[in-house]
C-alpha cells in the first residue's frame, strides 16, 4: 500500500534554533494518524509544512511526499481544496465574516464542482443539517457560538471533496456530543482517503483509532497504534497526559461560606434578537465563588455571561449588582476565541503596556502572573499570530486577572489547552480569582471539570 503522506526526517528551524527535531511519519489510506500533544509542541507546524503554509520566517528540512510526489509552490497549491484540505485551528480565520452560513458551503459546490446555485444551496442545507446547523444557515459567523462556527468550518472545508484531510484541533471548544459528531464526520469524509488529525483531546484520538504519535517541545516521544499508546503508554509524559483528564481530578470546592453578593438574577430569560434561549434563571453569585455553567454548544452559555455583563439586554427578568463602587473594567470577559479579542497589529507586550497605562496598573504583578500561567517573557515580543492558540488563551487570562476583576465571565477558558496545561491553568485561574475575591462564572463543555472545580453549577439545555 502506497502512503498518501510520507515525511522523512522533517525538521523545522527559525534561524539557528531547532523548533521541530527530525521526525518521520507515514499516513496510509483508511488508517487515521493522530498527533497528540500539548499546546506549543510543534504539532501545527508539522501540518503547515505538509500543506505548504509554513511562515516564511521558518525553514524546513527533510523530505515531504504527498500522493507519492514531492511538491511545493504552485504545484502544491493546485491540490488545495480538491485533493488535500486543512481545517485550521481557529474557525474564524477560515470563514468569511460577511457571508451567511449556507453561502460558505454553497459557493464550494458552485466554484469547485460547478453545481447550479439552486443545487448548491440544497446540498449546503443538507450538509448543515447533518451537523445541527440547519436553523443557523442564514446566520453569519459572528452570530454563531464558537462550537457552531467550528462545525461550519468543517462542513465548508469538506464540501470540496478532498479525501486527504489535515485537521488541526477540529473539536476544540465543542461539547462531548458535538465533538463525537465532528469526529465521526471526519472519519466518514476521509473514507477512501487519509486523515491526519492534530489534537490534545485524548478521547478524539481514542475514537479515531489508527496510529498515534505523541509530541512535546518539538520532539517525538512515542508512537504506535491507538490501543498501544492509550492503553499501555510507555513515556512518562504520555502517562501524565492521559491521567490529566478531568474525569480523574480530585474534587476541590471552597468550604467557607460566601456572604458578599456580587451579582444576582431573578426569573431571568436570555437570548439574542428577542428570541429566548433559556428562561426562568434565578441565582446569586458571591465574591470568591466559582459558579460553573454547562450545556451543549448553542444552548445560551455565552449569552448568559454577555447578559450579566450588560453586553446583551435581558429578554425578561432582572439582574442586580450590589457593588456600586467598582470600576467598569473590573467586570471582565475571557473570550472563547482569543483571536477575536486580541489584535495582531501590535505585540502582546504593547497590549499589556497600553493596559497598564490606561488603568494605572502595577507592572510588578505581570512577571509572577506570567510565571504562574507558564508564559515565557519572550512571548511579549510577538503578536497574536506568532503564538499558539493555547499561549494566546493563557495571555488573555493573565491580562484579565491583572485588572483584579470583581466579576469574571470565563467562556471556555481552557478549551485550547492540552489536559495537563488545562488542569494547571484551571487551578491557577480559580486560585487567583478566590485570592482576589473575584466572582467567577466558568463556562465549560466538560461536565467533569465543572463538577470537580466549581462551588455551584448551572445546567443549561
Amino acid at each position: 500500500m502506497k502512503p498518501l503522506i510520507q515525511l522523512n526526517d522533517l525538521s523545522i528551524t527559525v534561524g539557528d534554533t531547532l523548533l521541530i527535531q527530525p521526525v518521520s511519519l507515514t499516513l496510509y489510506q483508511d488508517r487515521p494518524l493522530t498527533i497528540l500533544g500539548e499546546t506549543g509542541s510543534g504539532k501545527s507546524l508539522l501540518a503547515q509544512a505538509i500543506i505548504g503554509t509554513l511562515p516564511e520566517t521558518l525553514s524546513q528540512h527533510g523530505d515531504v511526499e504527498i500522493l507519492d510526489q514531492q511538491l511545493e509552490g504552485d504545484a502544491l497549491k493546485a491540490l488545495w481544496g480538491k485533493e488535500i484540505i486543512m481545517l485550521p485551528q481557529e474557525p474564524w480565520r477560515s470563514l468569511d465574516p460577511l457571508m451567511r452560513g449556507y453561502q460558505q458551503v454553497s459557493e464550494v459546490y458552485e466554484c469547485v464542482h460547478g453545481n447550479s446555485p439552486e443545487a448548491a444551496f440544497n446540498m449546503a442545507i443538507e450538509d448543515l443539517d447533518a451537523v445541527g446547523l440547519k436553523e443557523s444557515a442564514m446566520k453569519r459567523p459572528g452570530e454563531l457560538s464558537g462550537g457552531m462556527a467550528q462545525r461550519l468550518a468543517v462542513v465548508a472545508a469538506k464540501a470540496g471533496g478532498a479525501k486527504l484531510i489535515l485537521a488541526d484541533e477540529p473539536t476544540k471548544g465543542l461539547d462531548a456530543s458535538r465533538r463525537d459528531d465532528i469526529t465521526s464526520l471526519l472519519k466518514e469524509s476521509a473514507q477512501g482517503g487519509g486523515l491526519l488529525t492534530i489534537t490534545h483531546d485524548i478521547e478524539v484520538a481514542r475514537q479515531l483509532q489508527g496510529d498515534i504519535m505523541v509530541m512535546r517541545n518539538g520532539e517525538l516521544l512515542e508512537k504506535g497504534t491507538a490501543s498501544q499508546v492509550l492503553e499501555n503508554p510507555q513515556h512518562e509524559y504520555t502517562k501524565a497526559l492521559i491521567a490529566a483528564d478531568p474525569l480523574h481530578w480530585d474534587k476541590h470546592t471552597d468550604a467557607n461560606p460566601f456572604t458578599d453578593t456580587v451579582i444576582s438574577a431573578e426569573s431571568l430569560s436570555i437570548g439574542r434578537g428577542g428570541k429566548a434561549l433559556a428562561e426562568d434563571l434565578s441565582f446569586t453569585l458571591h465574591a470568591g465563588e466559582v459558579m460553573g455553567v454547562v450545556g451543549d454548544s448553542g444552548c445560551g452559555k455565552s449569552t448568559l455571561g454577555d447578559t450579566l455583563l450588560g453586553l446583551l439586554p435581558a429578554v425578561k427578568g432582572s439582574i442586580s449588582k450590589p457593588k456600586p463602587n467598582t470600576a467598569p473594567y473590573q467586570w471582565q470577559k475571557l473570550f472563547q476565541d482569543p483571536p477575536s479579542a486580541v489584535t495582531s497589529s501590535v505585540t502582546l507586550g504593547t497590549l499589556l503596556e497600553d493596559l497598564v497605562s490606561l488603568h494605572n496598573l502595577d507592572r510588578t504583578k505581570i512577571p509572577p502572573l506570567m510565571d504562574k500561567l507558564n508564559l515565557a517573557p519572550e512571548l511579549l515580543e510577538r503578536n497574536s499570530l506568532s503564538v499558539s492558540g493555547g499561549e494566546l488563551q493563557r495571555f488573555s487570562i493573565m491580562r484579565a486577572l491583572l485588572l483584579e476583576p470583581v466579576f469574571l465571565f470565563a467562556d471556555e477558558p481552557t478549551s485550547r489547552l492540552d489536559p495537563i496545561t488545562a488542569k494547571e491553568v484551571t487551578d491557577v485561574l480559580i486560585t487567583l480569582a478566590k485570592e482576589q475575591g473575584c466572582a467567577l462564572l466558568l463556562v465549560s463543555h466538560d461536565k467533569h471539570l465543572v463538577e470537580k472545580r466549581c462551588d455551584s453549577v448551572i445546567k443549561m439545555s
